[in-house]
């Protein structure tokens, strides 16, 4: 059995990974976020718990570039006091247990290629859509987080007169209609027209992104994941119709997109890290 931790910049969730499944699975609210002490305190309250059972190894997915052979976290997004923290040792020489420690996506795609959908497939990148924008990849069975581990940072990337990220996560919302994704949702589930119209944007946007991903990594498989994404139906003509322009259709055609439907993928992924080193 091992643990795995989910850290968000709003919430944390443990669980213990037992057969692709998790089990006694604790959450919290992250509180007090510019006192590294006060959510140290509170990771290892939410920890503590599970290390009463068997545990061989605690893995933990962090929403930040991670030096993941020494277990170090530099400036984790939404929590200010994380600025660098070696998360490892402290974690280790608290509970006295193997820890290892990957960007929060890489964790993402890691559990959907061990337990969920991308199970037979050898290359695959997972996007995760929600406050930001993530990706993790996948190639030939193996998780690959580059140098730092920051590989499959797509949203990054130049896009108009910005970075693709900000057209392709809450963001977008808030700058085109001044509300969440969640409640231009609720519009265009309602039957909103200008809500419909702006989702079949984002779709337009969305496809931007996968051919980016296409042409970079040629992956068989791609998962979407987070928030955003269960609105599929909602920018999915947007999405296909814009991905028709991709200078190789027959690409297009074997690709295999996948909606990410387990809550706890990340926290399988995270677990998942102690499998590569037990």
């Amino acid at each position: 059995m091992n643990i795995g931790v989910d850290i968000g910049g709003t919430n944390i969730r443990a669980g213990i990974e037992l057969g692709g499944t998790i089990t006694k699975q604790h959450k919290m609210l992250l509180e007090n976020k510019d006192s590294l002490a006060a959510t140290l305190s509170q990771l290892k309250d939410l920890i503590r718990p599970l290390t009463q059972y068997p545990i061989k190894g605690i893995g933990i997915g962090v929403p930040s570039v991670v030096d993941v052979s020494k277990g170090i976290v530099y400036n984790v997004m939404n929590i200010p006091s994380w600025e660098e923290v070696a998360l490892r040792d402290i974690i280790e020489n608290e509970f006295n247990i193997p820890v290892s420690i990957n960007n929060d996506v890489n964790c993402f795609i890691l559990g959907e290629h061990r337990f969920g959908l991308a199970k037979k497939y050898k290359s695959v990148v997972g996007m995760a859509i929600g406050t930001g924008l993530g990706s993790g990849i996948i190639i030939n069975d193996q998780l690959y987080a580059g140098n730092n581990c920051g590989a499959g940072e797509i949203g990054m990337l130049p896009y108009r007169d910005s970075v693709l990220e900000n057209y392709v996560c809450n963001r977008f919302f808030e700058d085109t209609l001044g509300m969440d994704a969640n409640a231009a949702h609720q519009l265009a589930n309602a039957g909103d027209s200008r809500m419909l119209a702006v989702w079949e944007e984002f779709g337009k946007h969305l496809a931007a992104v996968i051919k980016t991903v296409m042409y970079t990594y040629d992956p068989e498989a791609i998962v979407l994941g987070g928030s955003i994404a269960k609105a599929h139906q909602l920018f999915k003509k947007g999405m296909l119709e814009n991905l028709k322009d991709f200078a190789y259709p027959e690409s297009v055609k074997r690709l295999t997109l996948l909606l990410s439907e387990d809550d706890n993928i990340a926290l399988l992924g995270a677990a998942a890290l102690m499998h590569d080193i037990q």
